[in-house]
């Protein structure tokens, strides 16, 4: 059968076998000491191995055997495809995820229904007093409105990952192993390369930890930003205290470098991407990816600006724009890229759970 013919799992399963019986890049990630377990690979097995896999093209760079070899590795684009679609045919409905992983003019056509909507809510449903932006939208609207939005879709990607653990035979879960997950995740262990020295995503001739800071700014930021969100939460039921918080407050502590943090990676890691080859990655989603990027960058931007309008009349479109970036980034976390923290850290348990390989060192 022509290389050509084959589906990403098939392609993915002939370059795995391939790697396996080579072994040269044994130590540069996780992939490579786990595909060592056994010879055949059952489909779930290339699942696993795929959401193992970040990209970070270094295998790709020390290959004897890609193009114009006949044997046309490219494992990082092969992984890449089995990895996207795993997201897809896992998620519930799997259409709205071929349609946001794919295309970027379909988060950005949902972003402008998102704004045209705030803007009319803010205008329909102003609240008769308020202080802070709680003068054009009320709290108990704001929470009505966006507990739903949250919630229902992690209850979607709860319902993936239970039947991604069952593709790839996850097993019984520890404590160790959720220590061992959560450590190599929070220190973004597959970034760095095999020795520490980063990934080549960028440049083929380089070793770089570029685009493993502009992750961790991005997923600390990210982080700050929840925790400031929880703190604000915290502060008015069960204290009593209502925004707006002034700034030596802990949400805004939180919030201001968080946001600084997240507008920083995702400029950071939309030039990385325009760097990088992309016939080293999934061809098909790169506009959906790059669409997730921004809608990053743009909810921390549009929360620091409106932040920094307090008191002006800034403030009702600025939360509107905000508002809007928001919802949209919840509702599309089960169909867009910032599932894919989900299934990684999923991954990374599973391999926790499991005998160590016959060979390679810390994974």
């Amino acid at each position: 059968m022509p290389l050509s013919a084959l589906s990403a799992t098939q392609e993915a399963r002939r370059q795995i076998e391939i790697c396996n019986a080579c072994r040269y890049c044994e130590g540069f990630c996780s992939v490579f000491p786990a595909m060592t377990r056994q010879k055949a690979f059952a489909d779930g097995d290339l699942t696993q191995l795929a959401n193992l896999c970040h990209n970070c093209r270094g295998c790709y760079y020390a290959c004897q055997y890609t193009q114009p070899h006949e044997f046309a590795l490219n494992i990082p684009a092969a992984l890449a495809e089995v990895r996207v679609e795993s997201w897809e045919r896992l998620a519930r409905p799997q259409a709205l995820a071929r349609l946001f992983q794919t295309q970027g003019v379909a988060l950005a056509g949902l972003l402008v229904v998102a704004l045209a909507w705030f803007f009319w809510a803010l205008t329909m449903w102003r609240p008769v007093s308020g202080a802070g932006f709680y003068a054009h939208l009320a709290h108990n609207t704001l929470v009505a409105i966006f507990v739903p939005a949250f919630v229902l879709p992690l209850a979607l990607i709860a319902l993936s990952l239970r039947d991604y653990w069952r593709e790839v035979g996850g097993g019984r879960v520890r404590w160790a192993h959720l220590m061992r997950a959560f450590d190599q995740a929070a220190r973004m262990k597959n970034l760095s390369g095999g020795h520490g020295e980063g990934c080549n995503f960028e440049n083929a001739d380089r070793f770089s930890n570029h685009r493993r800071v502009m992750h961790q700014l991005m997923m600390y930021g990210f982080l700050l930003c929840f925790a400031s969100t929880s703190s604000g939460t915290v502060m008015h039921y069960a204290l009593g205290w209502e925004a707006p918080y002034p700034l030596l407050s802990l949400p805004k502590l939180l919030g201001v470098p968080g946001g600084l943090m997240m507008v920083a990676g995702a400029v950071g890691l939309a030039l990385l991407k325009l760097r990088a080859d992309p016939a080293l990655g999934a061809v098909r989603v790169w506009g959906g990816e790059m669409a997730f990027i921004l809608l990053l960058g743009g909810v921390a931007l549009t929360g620091l600006a409106l932040y920094a309008a307090t008191g002006s009349a800034l403030v009702g479109p600025l939360l509107a724009v905000h508002l809007a970036t928001v919802m949209v980034l919840f509702l599309l976390m089960p169909f867009s890229k910032m599932v894919h923290g989900f299934y990684r850290l999923a991954a990374l348990v599973a391999e926790a759970g499991r005998p160590a390989p016959s060979a390679g060192g810390d994974t």
